[in-house]
């Protein structure tokens, strides 16, 4: 029996009421919750050993190093990555992308081509199209279906010699879709490509094993798996991190410095200049470790039970759609006849109800389906049936009165 009233009973925040209603929180893939083991090792950190790490010699900044390297051990164990050098510490997913990105300005060139999907947030976009901008590299993009899912035989023609890099995300943050990285990995492989997944949306619902993927670089976000914001994760295989160059240079970073020339420190240091986020790295850890304790295959299961239970209740409103159909996660983006998106989502936020509405930073994704943008209602494990209940006949609600 999954412990729904226990799990709920850990983050504070679901307690709220907004609007003269109980908070029901549907925004789960833009940001998740945080419980309050978290939140508490935050404020342990500022209360008792708030110092700077990797330098000091005192009590303070060696209790504070030793906790923040802790996590990185916790997230290389739960990741399985081969050394925990390999776990860079970054500010989100979309900080660890850019530091890819840079790093290989200086490795492409004109003729060389890399590869996007066309299921990608703009922060998996933007920093590809700004790399070919500067090398002269092309870019071409896997097309997608009208089920949201991506066109492999596409990629399979895309695939050539010429392709340096393949990037793509491991769920849908608009749709949920998720996609067969595992084949996206190896037949790049197969032509001597590097991987990037951007796995902001992957790591709150499943386990990830990189050594199993066998993917070069993965990223994602400590604040969708229950952890604060301001802190990410960038996992490079350790041949690729020490080819690639600092994305910015510092304290830290260093080995040595001198006026004439500056040695860079060696893996993972080079790619972590300047004080980083602190309690946020160890925070990080203890939400990672929070969620083992519930087990990621409850998780899971409990989920695809409200993806499957929400998508049910939906579809019995007439005139909604469902814009991405194919194998996903607890995500169901959808539209109402020809109300706008924002007019539904402002009045459920009136009725304690809070789902993301537009283009949810894939504005490629939208222009495929010719709409403005969707509804986006994103469950996670603390969510409950009845919390989709509720949601629906505050939707109903809403279509009457903009009908």
């Amino acid at each position: 029996m999954f412990p729904i009233e226990k799990i709920r009973a850990d983050f504070p925040i679901l307690q709220r009421v907004v609007n003269g209603k109980p908070l029901i929180y549907f925004d789960n893939a833009a940001t998740s919750q945080t419980p309050k083991i978290v939140i508490d090792a935050i404020v342990d950190y500022y209360m008792n050993y708030n110092a700077n790490i990797h330098r000091g010699v005192h009590t303070l900044s060696q209790e504070a190093t030793d906790k923040y390297e802790q996590a990185r051990e916790t997230l290389k164990t739960h990741f399985n990555a081969k050394y925990a050098y390999e776990m860079i510490f970054t500010s989100g997913t979309t900080h660890g992308i850019n530091i890819i990105a840079s790093g290989f300005s200086n490795l492409l060139k004109k003729g060389d081509e890399v590869i996007v999907s066309a299921l990608e947030h703009h922060s998996n976009i933007v920093p590809w199209q700004m790399l070919c901008e500067k090398t002269g590299a092309k870019l071409n993009v896997i097309p997608m279906n009208e089920d949201g899912a991506l066109m492999m035989s596409s990629y399979d023609e895309l695939l050539s010699d010429n392709t340096k890099l393949v990037f793509c995300n491991h769920i849908s943050n608009a749709l949920g879709t998720i996609n067969p990285i595992e084949e996206i990995i190896e037949k790049a492989h197969q032509v001597g490509a590097a991987v990037l997944i951007d796995g902001a949306q992957s790591t709150p619902h499943m386990i990830v094993d990189f050594q199993k993927l066998d993917v070069d670089f993965y990223v994602t976000s400590a604040h969708k798996i229950c952890g604060p914001t301001g802190v990410g994760l960038l996992y490079g295989k350790k041949e690729w991190l020490e080819k690639l160059p600092p994305y910015q240079g510092g304290g830290e970073m260093i080995e040595t410095v001198t006026f004439k020339k500056t040695t860079y420190a060696g893996l993972p240091h080079k790619f972590e200049a300047g004080t980083p986020n602190i309690c946020g790295g160890i925070a990080f850890g203890v939400a990672i470790d929070y969620m083992n304790s519930i087990g990621f295959d409850a998780i899971n299961k409990h989920e695809q039970e409200l993806l499957e239970y929400g998508t049910q209740e939906l579809l019995k409103i007439n005139e909604l759609k469902i814009y991405g159909t194919s194998k996903k996660t607890s995500v169901i983006s959808f539209n109402v006849g020809t109300i706008h998106p924002y007019d539904i989502g402002s009045i459920l936020d009136k009725l304690g109800i809070a789902v993301r509405t537009g283009h949810h930073c894939a504005q490629p994704i939208m222009d495929f389906y010719k709409i403005p943008g969707t509804i986006r209602a994103s469950f996670a494990f603390y969510n409950t049936k009845e919390e989709i209940d509720v949601f629906v006949k505050g939707l109903k609600r809403a279509i009457l009165m903009l009908s």
